[in-house]
């Protein structure tokens, strides 16, 4: 039984709804909204809202979307037919009012669809019933054992043939007396006497007859052409020697600039070696604000500047074909179109680092959403097809809610609390060289910070932030900020409980009056079930403002298994009603992948969660702010 079938609008305007079971689909089809439709994470087709599945339609033409729901736990085969077969009947019987594409006509429209809607829906049910189960198929129904046995002893014949061949070129002899099998497999049919005919019992299809007659053929006439091809072969004349060769003159050379491979050089240092820029560009600027993620680089630039177009080389005539060549003419895209174009998409974001199968949904999205769309007349699949996958990604990058840290911090201030953020993630991701950048940011802000080392597993976890609480108390002393401290460590040492000593400190900065507390967790694997339940345990007890998980932008498919599996800990292990999952996404070590950007890709699009803070180096000033369209552009670049 269905709960509801809506037909609305792209723009938001429903047209048409059916209420089954539920008394209101606005919560569902507003949260598909939200996560699917807005997020472009379209590839699936198929939405879960706590108890419903939303099974989905989107006519690209008309800017329609059809949506389906029905209770999870139900397995309604009929779905899927419903949903096509209400698409094409309302299409065409609404055809006229929905192609004005006006607010006011649809608004003014009387979609009076309820009849043919509960047609539909018992033809569906009615032929999902009277639908036979499958059965096994039996020998004697196969393909197999339609083929008469002299086809098959013949194809086993040619493997013994092709050995006694290499057998008589090694030097063994072969008598030829083996059996009448063999001299069955080794002579034709005709030589052997035995006939082919009705008369036999054994009738030959077509398919074998072509073959037999191939075999022949190649056996009188093969030995011609192997001797006419070697013989061509070994006409052909091969080139010796150099091409282009040295000549030399009283023990020395006659031109000695074909032999000067050296670079030129004006007293003693190469002519045209442009000077490295090693300038340091520093991650915060003036009161401590987060420069943007840039991605570009000057050898690109340079390379772009140096290449020529190979167009210019052709003539005029052929340059107006090429440019006309692909293009479509006001016709509606179909998936035929697009498969190439789609495949070279995808392999492109895997050899980016993007994961497998985030990739793939990426670019079924796309299909999706470009569909039954009108082109221009002189737009190309390639181009309509990228440009719809890079609006795509810069909508994933950009997240459902910004996380400000400053103004947050800001408003924990007015209640007199400390902000709580905690770093969580895989082992050697960079956890507390991140954290202590994180910390001189909020210092350079004018925030004061206390650092909770609850890493009490690895040996010189405690240590490690000691130096970095030293180096940055050095940079920020108190006598600057009129005698406050305003960077401290929280240390209990090793073996202790993480979630007590984090409630500890937690407690000492509301006493002392610190801004924010950077709570720095043990890395662990996301497969390890004790160190999960502890992390889960910590997070629970004491309710932080921040979840940040740290990643690498090194790994391809295995951030997408770290995050799914750190939120499922979290969610599972958890033992409050709304479990807190992570909230947002440290991405680490960007400056060593160059343009191979695609983990920021994976891990937004698997959580939905924003990249807050992005590392690129060993400084304190190598933190960034991510930039979407930056990112996609490095993503993009061939």
């Amino acid at each position: 039984m269905l709960d509801f079938f809506t037909i609305f609008s792209k723009g938001g305007l429903v047209l048409w709804c059916f209420q089954g079971v539920s008394d209101s689909c606005t919560g569902p089809v507003n949260a598909l909204i939200r996560s699917v439709l807005l997020q472009e994470r379209g590839g699936n087709n198929s939405f879960t809202h706590e108890a419903l599945t939303l099974k989905y339609k989107l006519d690209n033409q008309f800017e329609l979307v059809f949506v389906v729901g029905f209770q999870k736990i139900l397995t309604l085969t009929y779905v899927d037919k419903l949903i096509d077969d209400v698409h094409r009947l309302f299409r065409d019987k609404y055809r006229t009012e929905i192609q004005q594409r006006s607010a006011l006509s649809l608004l003014n429209g009387t979609f009076d669809f309820q009849n043919d809607f509960l047609r539909l829906l018992r033809e569906a049910e009615e032929s999902s019933k009277i639908r036979a189960p499958t059965t096994m198929k039996k020998f004697e129904d196969s393909e197999k054992a339609k083929k008469p046995v002299r086809s098959m002893i013949e194809t086993r014949g040619e493997k013994p043939k092709e050995k006694a061949k290499n057998s008589k070129k090694k030097g063994a002899k072969k008598e030829s007396s083996d059996g009448p099998l063999a001299t069955s497999k080794a002579v034709p049919a005709e030589k052997s006497g035995l006939a082919v005919g009705p008369e036999n019992g054994v009738e030959l299809s077509k398919e074998e007859l072509i073959r037999r007659k191939r075999e022949e053929f190649i056996q009188k006439h093969g030995r011609g052409l192997e001797k006419s091809s070697k013989s061509m072969k070994s006409d052909a004349p091969k080139e010796k020697g150099k091409k282009v060769p040295r000549v030399w003159a009283l023990g020395g050379c006659a031109n000695k600039e074909i032999l000067d491979y050296s670079t030129p050089t004006t007293n003693g240092a190469p002519e045209d070696a442009p000077p490295e820029d090693i300038s340091l560009i520093r991650g915060t600027g003036p009161g401590g604000q987060l420069q943007d993620l840039d991605c570009s680089s000057s050898d690109d630039e340079a390379a772009a500047q140096n290449t020529t177009k190979p167009s210019a080389t052709k003539g005029t005539l052929g340059g107006m074909f090429g440019m006309l060549k692909g293009l479509v003419g006001s016709k509606s895209l179909s998936r035929e179109d697009m498969e190439s174009v789609l495949d070279k998409m995808r392999d492109h974001l895997i050899a980016k680092n993007v994961a497998a199968d985030i990739a793939v949904q990426l670019c079924e999205s796309v299909a999706n959403k470009l569909e039954g769309k009108v082109m221009g007349t002189f737009s190309t699949v390639t181009s309509t097809v990228k440009q719809a996958l890079q609006e795509s990604l810069v909508q994933i990058l950009q997240p459902q809610r910004r996380v400000d840290m400053l103004r947050d911090i800001m408003d924990a201030q007015r209640h007199q609390r400390p902000y709580v953020v905690t770093f969580c993630g895989v082992n050697g991701v960079g956890k507390s060289t991140n954290l202590a950048k994180i910390s001189f940011w909020l210092l350079e802000n004018g925030f004061s910070v206390l650092i909770a080392a609850c890493d009490t597993f690895r040996a010189g976890a405690v240590e490690q932030l000691r130096t970095h609480t030293r180096r940055l108390s050095a940079l920020h002393p108190p006598e600057k900020h009129g005698g406050r401290t305003m960077v401290q460590l929280f240390e209990k040492g090793y073996g202790k409980d993480a979630a007590g000593i984090a409630m500890e400190a937690i407690a000492f900065a509301r006493n002392q009056g610190f801004d924010v507390v950077l709570v720095d967790t043990a890395g662990r694997m996301q497969d390890n079930a004790p160190l999960m339940t502890a992390l889960a345990k910590l997070i629970t007890v004491n309710t932080p403002d921040l979840v940040l998980f740290v990643g690498e932008a090194l790994v391809g498919n295995e951030a997408v298994d770290q995050l799914v599996k750190f939120n499922r800990a979290l969610a599972d292990h958890s033992m409050a009603q709304t479990p807190r999952l992570i909230d947002g996404i440290v991405l680490t070590k960007f400056d060593t992948i160059d343009d191979k950007v695609g983990a920021a890709i994976s891990m937004t699009y698997i959580t939905s969660k924003p990249i807050v803070f992005v590392g690129t180096g060993q400084t304190y000033c190598d933190l960034r702010s991510l930039n979407a369209k930056a990112v996609v552009a490095a993503l993009m670049k061939a």
